[in-house]
């Protein structure tokens, strides 16, 4: 069977790419592990002992490496629509991280307070710009609703973005609940790719958080 114009595109993509290469040599289950392991180099956001919710953790790349980081005296729970093999002192749960059993899931884990929530996720993209561009938009608000409401206070999130329709009404909102947010394009994400990855730092109690609710 031939192989299409675009899987043609990327597998020759993929060969080419140094990070995939590495991400072979390295054990890691995808490249996407270099993007997490540059951001946590210069920000170091991930500390031993952590407490840290991953959205949409498969294959679990990241998994790995925030598991390893936390350490023996850390929890790391992550969820994903997708089976992910299972990684040491990760609590895994497969489904919809929108559902209401998830909701209640994330409600249990959060009774000990979390630190950190992380989401890698990107959606299935159609070609159509202003579909994909609301696809992405919906992640980015599912990722900061539930942070909102289970991240314990001075938590932090690091979610990925996309720039286009709604991205200006997220930051704004995310400004007006965590102390510092920064706009971050690891080298390690494609550079004709538009995602970049929003790290939000030291959220603020209820009573200081002024921004509107996302729909």
């Amino acid at each position: 069977m031939s192989l299409s114009k675009s899987s043609k595109k990327w597998l020759d993509r993929q060969k080419k790419d140094p990070f995939v290469r590495q991400a072979k040599e390295a054990g890691y289950r995808s490249r996407a592990a270099f993007k997490l392991i540059e951001i946590q180099e210069k920000y170091q956001i991930i500390q031993p002992g952590m407490r840290v919710l991953e959205l949409g953790c498969a294959p679990g790349s990241w998994t790995e490496l925030i598991a390893e980081w936390t350490g023996a005296e850390g929890q790391v729970y992550a969820i994903d629509l997708l089976e992910t093999a299972p990684i040491g002192n990760v609590e895994i749960r497969q489904g919809n991280m929108e559902s209401k059993e998830s909701d209640q899931w994330y409600h249990s884990i959060a009774a000990n307070g979390l630190d950190l929530v992380l989401s890698d996720i990107a959606p299935n993209m159609c070609g159509h710009q202003r579909t994909d561009q609301l696809r992405s938009a919906h992640l980015v608000e599912v990722a900061v609703d539930i942070s909102r409401n289970y991240l314990q206070d001075h938590g932090s999130l690091l979610v990925k973005a996309f720039h286009g329709s709604g991205f200006n009404d997220i930051l704004k909102t995310l400004r007006s609940t965590y102390k510092r947010v920064k706009v971050v394009k690891p080298d390690a994400s494609r550079r004709e790719s538009g995602e970049i990855y929003l790290l939000c730092l030291d959220k603020m109690p209820h009573t200081e958080a002024t921004g509107d609710p996302l729909s």
